[in-house]
């Protein structure tokens, strides 16, 4: 598989999103999520997305964190060469999820993390979600602590505006590798990130890449061209999708969901897909 730059490391230019192993009315048995990830990884993917507050309910933080560390231990390859993001500051509470960035919680969740996954240090552990009762340099102040502690090995930050970013990494400085937000052909708005990390030299990771769980089969919906040129091309929709992701910015690394085999196998497809000019012109 092609290769892209997050900080130091190389990753596969398609990652795996593992959140829809752990959705609540949706999740599949633990089999067949392992199943999913080993899929994955004998595919070529390096990376994987996941988060401590991926999980059913509340009562089972960490839940997305035990697949994925049970998956690598039985993996026959090399884990060492996976990059395994996590995340810490979104919480989850009885009726829902919350969000805390106070740096005494994102300490304290870093370090459940590091006890979930079974590692000594994260690869890339990335700041969740911003929250408007704790100012983000105090958030930030609490990643570059982690990292100089050497409890993670590089630092990111998810739904960030570009303020946000431009302030992150100036906090961080190179210790900021990644920005993951949301974005897809139904969901634009991340455009101006995209660019904020392109200049900066920061991965953009994109979350819901396919558009989200229940509306991966809707992107012809949205533009009819992904369907007709998906059939012209002899490929899913999906595929032409995050390829035409990849095409935007040499800094751009999807991350889909997926919680089958066939999914992420699908998926992986993109990582070999080039669309030519003609054709993302007509995608937009």
């Amino acid at each position: 598989m092609r290769t892209r730059a997050i900080g130091s490391r190389n990753v596969g230019v398609i990652g795996l999103g593992a959140m829809p192993m752990s959705v609540a009315g949706h999740m599949p048995d633990e089999g067949q999520s392992i199943r999913t990830i080993l899929a994955a990884l004998d595919a070529g993917v390096t990376l994987i997305d996941t988060a401590d507050a991926y999980t059913p309910s509340h009562t089972d933080v960490g839940h997305n964190e035990r697949l994925v560390a049970r998956a690598l231990s039985l993996w026959a390859g090399d884990a060492d060469s996976v990059l395994v993001a996590t995340k810490g500051g979104h919480t989850r509470v009885p009726d829902g999820w919350d969000v805390d960035g106070r740096p005494s919680y994102l300490k304290e969740a870093c370090d459940r993390s590091l006890k979930v996954l079974g590692v000594e240090s994260i690869g890339l552990y990335q700041h969740h979600r911003p929250d408007p009762r704790v100012p983000y340099e105090e958030t930030m102040g609490a990643l570059k602590d982690l990292h100089d502690a050497g409890k993670i090995q590089m630092a990111g930050i998810s739904n960030a505006n570009p303020e946000q970013i431009r302030l992150a990494h100036d906090i961080l400085g190179d210790r900021l590798v990644s920005v993951q937000n949301e974005y897809s052909p139904r969901f634009r708005s991340s455009e101006p990130e995209i660019d904020v990390c392109a200049e900066l030299g920061l991965a953009f990771l994109p979350w819901s890449p396919l558009g989200g769980m229940s509306r991966t089969g809707e992107l012809g919906r949205h533009n009819s061209a992904f369907d007709e040129i998906a059939e012209e091309r002899g490929v899913s929709p999906q595929q032409v999708c995050l390829a035409w992701e990849l095409a935007r910015s040499p800094v751009v690394i999807p991350i889909p969901g997926a919680s089958r085999p066939e999914t992420i196998l699908d998926s992986v497809g993109a990582a070999t897909l080039e669309l030519s000019k003609e054709e993302l012109a007509r995608l937009g």
